[in-house]
């Protein structure tokens, strides 16, 4: 193969590269034998490999310069995700690969070297993978803070030598080999190391609705989990299967009801964990536990539409962003006093609601709450919870605080709407198919106003709307999550606050 002289430019040879990329997606691969079939397989993924280096490069130059905000991002997290479209754990490996790959500059303006330099140099050499990185980041970051910093880069520089003939599974075991050798019996290991690595994780909900929880506990948070569930999920407590089956902590129930119901219960243990926990929270709600608090936030907001209420089926949405079957809601709402807001159609218009002051009064929010679901910037998944009432126009310009002049919008989203070049502007769409929703632009753009629809993907799906027959395709019935309807009876618990909207 010729030497071909390539441009100095960077964005030349990103271009270049992309041209590059389209051609090799069409190319025939028919006249190639199996061995140089083979070689280019291994040549585009040393490339692939490669490209990991200038990703890092490429993100943590826009972060150091805050380019990122030409887009309207607020944060460069949030440029990956909004602008790039990265998933949460792609989004995590792009930022942590960055920081350890890239070249970053100290606020003196001197140049700093890669926090993990022989990983860097792997990676440039292509022989490191995204996957190999974020196997390295977590091992170093689980070395004890009192390893002396030349012993820790050591261990970074064998662990990436050794990488670079693994997998990235057997990467993460080498690394524990690692770890083992530097801290044997855990005694370096101290409450600042524990308390840097404790963490709850809850996962989005899969297509049952269901989300799975990750954690790390420290020692005292452990101690105090068992205790509670050695009384919270004894056998035949708390066993939403049997009627008869007594609540709360076994320590106050009868001994022979609990036995009779211990005798009754199928469940396993880690079934029984999970009533436990979910007892607990229901007690610690019904006692006061979401505050006495005037936001949204302190509150159990849920909205739904009004013929899935009625007839007990379909799916309602949280202000925290939860979906929720229906039935489940009616059940909850003997334990807490919901706010919930009903829609009677699939339009996105609100009754006007007017108010003279700057801040939304709980009603005009929880009108919003409704429409919006969370920020209304394009991309943005920040739920209700974490909203403001944005002003359009702003509050100092002039604007009112009323229903059709408030959209939702999360911190970030809301400083940077602006009447200057480099800023959003923001308005309630009159017309079109998303007539009433909240519609961003850059400022002084003429781009197409833009709404999210990051919280309310079904609003964009053909022919979904706040109704599915039963005859509807797989995916509408999946987004509405149907069951049964049960027996006549009142949709509504009594003392429920309820918002209805006209068509």
């Amino acid at each position: 193969m010729t030497n071909i002289e390539l441009p100095d430019n960077a964005l030349d040879l990103v271009r270049l590269q992309d041209q590059v990329a389209q051609k090799l997606a069409v190319v025939s691969l028919a006249g190639l034998s199996d061995r140089e079939l083979l070689v280019a397989s291994e040549v585009n993924e040393r490339s692939n490999r490669r490209g990991v280096g200038v990703d890092a490069r490429l993100f943590a130059e826009v972060s150091q310069r805050g380019a990122y905000r030409e887009l309207g991002s607020q944060m460069p997290g949030k440029y990956l995700e909004g602008q790039l479209r990265l998933s949460a754990r792609a989004r995590k490996q792009r930022t942590d690969a960055a920081l350890s790959l890239s070249s970053l500059v100290a606020f003196s303006g001197e140049p700093l070297e890669p926090s993990l330099p022989a990983t860097a140099d792997a990676v440039a050499d292509g022989d490191l993978s995204l996957d190999h990185v974020a196997e390295i980041v977590d091992v170093i970051d689980a070395i004890p803070a009192a390893i002396p910093a030349d012993v820790k880069g050591r261990a970074e520089a064998e662990l990436a030598g050794v990488a670079r003939t693994l997998t990235p599974e057997q990467t993460r075991t080498a690394g524990k080999r690692i770890l083992a050798h530097l801290d044997p019996d855990g005694e370096l290991t101290d409450d600042t190391d524990r308390a840097r690595s404790r963490g709850v994780t809850l996962a989005p909900q899969d297509r049952r609705l269901m989300s799975a929880i990750s954690a790390k506990l420290t020692p005292a948070a452990r101690a105090k989990l068992e205790a509670l569930l050695v009384l919270w999920a004894a056998p035949g407590m708390n066993n939403p299967d049997d009627e008869q089956s007594p609540s709360g902590s076994s320590a106050n129930v009868d001994p022979e009801a609990l036995a009779a119901a211990a005798e009754r219960d199928t469940r396993s243990q880690s079934q029984r964990n999970h009533d436990a926990l979910e007892a607990m929270w229901t007690f610690l709600i019904a006692n006061g536990g979401l505050g006495e608090g005037a936001s949204l936030s302190s509150q159990l907001v849920v909205t739904a539409s009004l013929d899935d209420l009625e007839s007990r089926s379909g799916v309602a949405t949280t202000a925290t962003g939860t979906r929720l079957p229906v039935k489940d809601l009616v059940e909850i709402a003997g334990d807490a006093t919901p706010w919930l807001e009903v829609f009677a159609t699939a339009s996105a218009q609100i009754l006007y609601l007017g108010r003279g002051k700057r801040l939304a009064s709980r009603a005009q929010r929880l009108a919003l709450f409704g429409r919006d679901r969370g920020c209304t910037a394009p991309g943005c998944t920040v739920p209700w919870s974490r909203t403001q009432a944005h002003h359009m126009p702003d509050w100092q310009d002039g604007g009112p605080t009323d229903v059709d002049h408030l959209g939702g919008a999360c911190g970030g989203h809301n400083r940077s709407v602006s009447t200057t070049p480099g800023g959003w502007e923001t308005t309630i769409l009159q017309t079109g198919p998303f007539t009433g929703r909240v519609g961003w632009r850059p400022t002084g753009s003429n781009e197409p106003w833009k709404v999210n629809h990051a919280l309310q993907p079904e609003k964009i799906l053909p022919t979904y709307g706040d109704r599915v027959t039963e005859s509807g395709s797989a995916v509408e019935k999946w987004l509405s999550c149907r069951i049964p309807a049960p027996p006549p009876g009142p949709p509504v618990p009594p003392g429920t606050d309820v918002v209805r909207h006209p068509a």
